[in-house]
C-alpha cells in the first residue's frame, strides 16, 4: 500500500464545533476501511494546517475519494500528498538518467 499525507485545515463549521474534532477524528479513522484505506496517525498542528492524517492506500484514486469524503462533510479542507518511503526513493532515483 502506498502512503498519503492529507493536511487539513478547518472550515468555520469545523471551526464552531471544535470541541468535536477528536470524536470527528475517531469517526474518519473508523470509515477508512470502508474505502480500503487505513489511517495510520492523525495529528492535531500548530501552522498553516491543523490536522494530519498519515494514510494507507491501494492508489491515488482510493486516497482521493477517502479525503474527499472526509472534506464533504464540511469541517476541513483537505490536501492529499503521495509520500514516498526511502525504498520508494531509491527505485525513483534509479529511473532517473
Amino acid at each position: 500500500m502506498a502512503t498519503y499525507i492529507a493536511l487539513a485545515t478547518f472550515t468555520e463549521q469545523g471551526l464552531r464545533t471544535v470541541k468535536d474534532t477528536v470524536k470527528r477524528a475517531d469517526a474518519v479513522r473508523e470509515s477508512a476501511p470502508k474505502y480500503g484505506v487505513k489511517v495510520r496517525d492523525v495529528f492535531w498542528t500548530q501552522g498553516p494546517n491543523d490536522v494530519v492524517l498519515l494514510c494507507e492506500a491501494p492508489d491515488d484514486a482510493t486516497a482521493s475519494a477517502f479525503t474527499l469524503a472526509v472534506a464533504s462533510a464540511g469541517n476541513v479542507r483537505c490536501q492529499t500528498l503521495r509520500a514516498f518511503t526511502r525504498d520508494e526513493m531509491d527505485a525513483i532515483l534509479r529511473k532517473v538518467v
